[in-house]
């Protein structure tokens, strides 16, 4: 099969793989059709992934249909499916909790171990969820925005909360929607002027520009010095984290959908004395996928807006370096692959 292959970081191909062949039990095999670019795909490429081994096959935001079965599969060959990326041992403390997302042992494809951008891939049959309607193109979405869904669920945010979603790529993005979604009163800022354009006349959403002004004053401002009820941090920078806290109401909470590789220090007065709540949101789970692929059917999501710049397998190596770099206009790229 084809595969596009980043050998080392800068290194992207295009090379012949041998197929993955037949599924075990409990494991299907599923024909490619559509995979979404992720930041983490851009990282891989640039080689500022912390734990990746190269070469490796990237990609985690994946829709395909069936085309062959393990014994005890119950998924009809052709049913189209979107792909869960997290394969979760099943058997850990995360795992018997009910949260696979943060499994143990967990392994994502196209992360730590290889992933979609080809034209087959076997997954266990429990990660795969029916498209139910959907086209493959619009289910190759369904992860990138059940991660801003998941931190929504996680926050516990009443509707009307006074919320700032802060970092306006595509998680923070899909995490202002579905705050949306849920009733939230929602605001971005990002230092970005081109992408808070686009979130206030594509998406409708209120702005804070942290290219005009510090962003302590633009919050005091927009909430008359209170703060925040629930703020989003999905913008991956460690200056950022840190200053989100100054940026939460008293009985607020702060909610990290990014991870940095940093640790994160803070003021513990002013921490207590605001009785913050300050939540990890990890990955995302079946209950949110099916959340996300509820809304695009609404029409609460509009995707023909996000999804910017589209490619082939063929000319993804091309293409995926030099959006790694040229970031103008660019949202959500998606290869097409079937």
């Amino acid at each position: 099969m084809k595969a596009v292959v980043c050998r080392s970081p800068g290194d992207l191909i295009l090379e012949d793989r041998p197929a993955p062949g037949r599924p075990l039990p409990g494991w299907a095999l599923v024909a490619v059709s559509h995979v979404g670019i992720c930041g983490t795909d851009y990282h891989i490429f640039e080689g500022k992934h912390p734990f990746l081994a190269y070469p490796r096959i990237m990609g985690h935001e994946v829709s395909g249909a069936v085309i062959e079965t393990g014994e005890g599969v119950d998924l009809a060959i052709g049913e189209p499916v979107v792909i869960n990326p997290y394969l979760a041992c099943g058997t850990c403390i995360g795992c018997r909790h009910g949260k696979p997302n943060c499994c143990v042992r967990i392994e994502v494809l196209g992360v730590h171990r290889d992933g979609a951008m080809c034209e087959q891939i076997l997954v266990p049959a429990r990660n795969l969820y029916p498209a139910n309607g959907l086209s493959l193109a619009d289910a190759a979405a369904i992860e990138f925005l059940a991660i801003g869904a998941h931190a929504v669920r996680r926050s516990r945010a009443e509707p009307g909360a006074r919320t700032l979603i802060i970092g306006a790529g595509p998680i923070g993005l899909g995490t202002a929607l579905f705050a949306r979604i849920a009733g939230l009163d929602v605001s971005l800022l990002d230092m970005s002027s081109e992408r808070l354009a686009f979130a206030a006349s594509e998406l409708g959403f209120s702005i804070l520009d942290g290219s005009q002004a510090p962003a302590a004053d633009l919050v005091r401002e927009a909430t008359g010095g209170e703060g925040f009820d629930v703020v989003f941090d999905a913008t991956g920078n460690t200056q950022s984290v840190q200053s989100a806290f100054a940026h939460v109401a008293h009985g607020g909470t702060l909610v990290l959908v990014s991870v940095v590789k940093d640790d994160i220090a803070f003021s513990d007065p002013e921490f207590h004395k605001r009785e913050m709540t300050l939540i990890g949101s990890r990955n995302a789970l079946r209950a949110d996928f099916e959340h996300v692929a509820a809304s695009i059917r609404s029409g609460a999501v509009p995707l023909a807006r996000l999804v910017t710049h589209r490619t082939t397998l063929a000319g993804t190596p091309l293409d995926l370096a030099r959006w790694a770099h040229e970031k103008s206009g660019l949202i959500k790229a998606v290869i097409e692959v079937g």
